[in-house]
């Protein structure tokens, strides 16, 4: 009787359910975000525009493309940027002048979006970039200082480079005809991953005696992930911010990465620099800062750390044995499995990558041992087997 009633509470309890869909979720509203900062020196100078995405909404990313973008000076001097990807608009080095200030301009649909004009606050060096061993992991930290004591805010970003080996390594390829000997420019076991950043970093040393910022953390890494595996690199970039931007970034990083329980910030209302022209009312979203980064690249190799066994891929990767005569049972001729498997032009459907030959030495092989690509293929992953030109 006691299961008879609880089973009947819970039917009563998920129908009485009903779903809220706030109105956030379905808003209509579509808000101009604007990423990048006016770089002074001869870096180029690189500009994100994207929209808002709802909650629900099937994709996150909404890139604005077509748009007309420039910087421009209170000397009324314009530098046009050109788009050179979806949403992403560019310029190579503006060596801006100093004593003046400047202001992105943007048009889009009709619509005219003006940032404050800025002064150029320059970046002063990064002292150096390390990394501390914990017993989860790496965390790795930047240090710097202004012996000017103009700069006293600072954003950090990062973008990270790391050597994955596929958990097969093949010796073999198909041309989609024939099973042939891997060269090496086909080689697919070793590749190059990378990634930025998707967090804020943010600090001050306006409340410290010294313009000094030391051992700021930039990000962690655990043990068990292929970042470190073998060999890892991370390119700190350094930002200097004014009092108003730091206010930005900071209210920007509680709004998006502090609002997972009771105890958090409550949210607060973001205020960019960037304004739109021709519809007062509208929120923009983003910061425009100008002067010239820093940056500074470290690399890791396993050899200086613990020895961390990594965890094994899941699901785990299994060899197959296909053969050129292979006799299914059920059947009474033979089964060509490495045409059924490995070489897609002649009938392949569920395409494996040969990986060892079998058979016996000096012998022509009599099939091959193969796996699924994301066993076999480091470039499955989103990664390369190019070099990157940096790389030591």
């Amino acid at each position: 009787m006691k299961s008879l009633n609880y089973i009947v509470i819970v039917i009563l309890f998920y129908s009485c359910r009903k779903p809220y869909d706030p109105p956030a979720i379905s808003s209509p509203g579509s808000y101009l975000v604007v990423e990048g900062v006016i770089t002074s020196g001869s870096d180029s100078t690189i500009i994100k525009l994207s929209r808002t995405v709802n909650i629900g909404a099937q994709s996150v990313v909404n890139p604005v493309s077509g748009a007309t973008v420039m910087v421009v000076s209170n000397q009324n001097v314009d530098y046009p940027l050109m788009q050179t990807a979806p949403g992403t608009y560019s310029s190579p080095g503006l060596n801006l002048n100093n004593a003046q200030q400047y202001r992105l301009s943007i048009v889009t649909n009709n619509e005219q979006y003006l940032s404050d004009f800025v002064a150029v606050l320059n970046s002063p060096p990064i002292d150096s970039v390390g990394f501390t061993i914990t017993g989860s992991g790496l965390n790795i930290y930047s240090n710097t200082h202004d012996p000017t004591n103009m700069v006293q805010y600072y954003r950090w970003d990062y973008q990270e480079t790391w050597i994955y080996h596929s958990p097969i390594a093949s010796a073999y390829v198909s041309n989609g005809d024939t099973v042939l000997l891997r060269t090496r420019a086909q080689e697919v076991s070793q590749c190059w991953q990378s990634d930025t950043s998707s967090t804020i970093t943010v600090n001050s040393s306006a409340k410290l005696s010294r313009a000094v910022i030391t051992n700021n953390p930039i990000t962690a890494i655990a043990s068990t992930s292929e970042k470190i595996e073998d060999e890892y690199s991370i390119l700190v970039r350094q930002y200097a911010l004014t009092a108003d931007a730091y206010i930005f970034w900071q209210n920007l990083k509680q709004n998006t990465e502090r609002m997972g329980s009771i105890f958090d910030p409550q949210p607060s209302q973001i205020n960019g620099n960037i304004h739109c022209i021709t519809k007062p009312n509208e929120p923009v979203i983003g910061y425009v800062s100008a002067g010239a980064i820093t940056t500074s690249r470290i690399f890791i190799h396993s050899a200086q750390l613990p020895y961390w066994p990594p965890l094994p891929p899941n699901p785990p990767c299994v060899l197959d044995s296909l053969y050129y005569q292979a006799i299914v049972t059920g059947t009474s001729g033979f089964v060509n499995q490495v045409s059924e498997f490995i070489n897609y032009d002649r009938g392949a459907f569920d395409v494996q990558i040969p990986v060892d030959a079998l058979g016996k030495p000096g012998q022509p092989p009599i099939g091959y041992s193969a796996s699924t690509p994301d066993c076999v293929d480091c470039t499955v992953q989103h990664g390369t087997n190019v070099v990157p030109v940096f790389w030591q």
